[in-house]
């Protein structure tokens, strides 16, 4: 499942782009297949890093890859590049893990290139909240997400980072109801018959792209949107 649009973000042929908490290596992975770039992902944990990894390795035999690709190990709080080194960055559903997410922000805009693009993103406020307020379980989750953004806060602290934001956008709302029951049934039983069944539908429509599901997740991203993904250009100091 992938949260940014790689269009809205610009991303060119050529350009170097560092995914942050990459995890499998999702985001990693599309980018290398839509253009002759060279993709860095980043994250923190082993295992997700070799899975992304073999299935990186993958794309590249079955000649799938148009660009280059590295997974590396790191912490957003003190990123292993230079600065300026990308041109694009991504950075999705990773700062409501971090202590310190201004610290985070700060290292984003340092190995951000001037003039280069980046694209946020966090839980929407609402299906947080609502996740929060039905299990303890899911908001004490070790790893897990430790504050809930309004938008205007995530904002707020872009701009305060010479970041000038020049698109929103809502993605995934058929998602929030699928976690919101995940903490009804209980969020650490992911046998739970309802959740169970509701995941594969959401599967079914990975595989499918159906058309008409589509179009009731971009109604439904109007007003109950998993995510909110800010795209931003970093200003020239």
């Amino acid at each position: 499942m992938l949260t940014i649009d790689y269009d809205v973000l610009g991303l060119r042929d050529g350009e170097r782009i560092l995914d942050i908490g990459c995890g499998e290596g999702r985001h990693t992975w599309q980018a290398c297949k839509v253009k002759n770039c060279i993709a860095c992902g980043l994250d923190l944990d082993h295992t997700s890093l070799a899975k992304g990894r073999f299935v990186l390795g993958n794309l590249d035999e079955h000649g799938e890859s148009k660009g280059d690709w590295l997974l590396t190990e790191g912490s957003i709080l003190r990123l292993p590049f230079r600065d300026g080194t990308f041109d694009k960055i991504i950075c999705s559903e990773v700062l409501e893990h971090v202590p310190d997410d201004s610290q985070g922000i700060k290292e984003i805009v340092r190995v951000l290139k001037d003039d280069g693009t980046l694209a946020v993103s966090v839980p929407s406020y609402l299906p947080e909240a609502i996740c929060w307020k039905l299990s303890k379980t899911y908001q004490n989750t070790p790893g897990g997400h430790i504050r809930i953004y309004r938008a205007k806060e995530l904002r707020s602290k872009l701009n305060q980072n010479n970041l000038d934001i020049f698109a929103v956008r809502h993605k995934h709302a058929l998602h929030s109801f699928y976690w919101i029951g995940r903490c009804l049934f209980g969020s650490d039983n992911d046998k739970a018959f309802l959740p169970s069944l509701y995941h594969k539908f959401l599967v079914w429509d990975l595989k499918t792209n159906s058309k008409p599901v589509k179009m009731v997740d971009d109604m439904l991203n109007n007003v109950f949107a998993k995510s909110v993904v800010f795209y931003a250009r970093k200003g020239q100091v």
